[in-house]
């Protein structure tokens, strides 16, 4: 099938299998490795990305079914050598351990603020519990992210 979607801002058209999976065409058809593969059944998270501005599992979806769509992986976040501001609030409170979930975690926490919200605390932290990480116990996660919106709120103000 032919699948035409625009990844990162980039449109692009591949044929692929009906039955390829979005993460396997994300990684292996268009090289981008930042979309993890976990448990492959949607419980873990680590293929988070954005569906058209949504947090999505995309080990739940098939490439067709991106079709005419836009994704946003973690690729996008810092093209250059700045870090984005959500990264690097998770450098300054330690929210990262060994990285694999990281990114699923940034695009969770951008779906957030893409629908305005600005949780924190229990909210927060019920919100990102799509995403699995066995190094943290996710203090150190909801605290950078808080401070992201912090931080983003206090930028807005005149």
């Amino acid at each position: 099938m032919n699948v035409r979607v625009t990844v990162n801002g980039e449109a692009h058209e591949r044929d692929v299998e009906p039955r390829r999976l979005l993460v396997d065409f994300l990684r292996h058809d268009l090289g981008l490795h930042g979309t993890h593969v976990g448990c492959e059944q949607g419980v873990c998270g680590m293929c988070t990305v954005l569906f058209d501005g949504e947090a999505l599992k995309s080990c739940l979806m098939l490439a067709p079914q991106a079709d005419g769509h836009e994704i946003t992986t973690v690729e996008s976040l810092a093209p250059g050598d700045d870090l984005h501001p959500l990264q690097e609030a998770f450098r300054q409170e330690h929210g990262l351990q060994c990285g694999y979930c990281t990114p699923a975690f940034l695009l969770a926490a951008l779906a957030i603020e893409r629908r305005r919200q600005r949780l924190e605390g229990e909210e927060l932290r019920a919100e990102l519990a799509g995403t699995l990480c066995r190094c943290t116990g996710y203090q150190h996660v909801v605290a950078a992210v808080e401070r992201y919106f912090r931080e983003r709120a206090e930028a807005a103000v005149p």
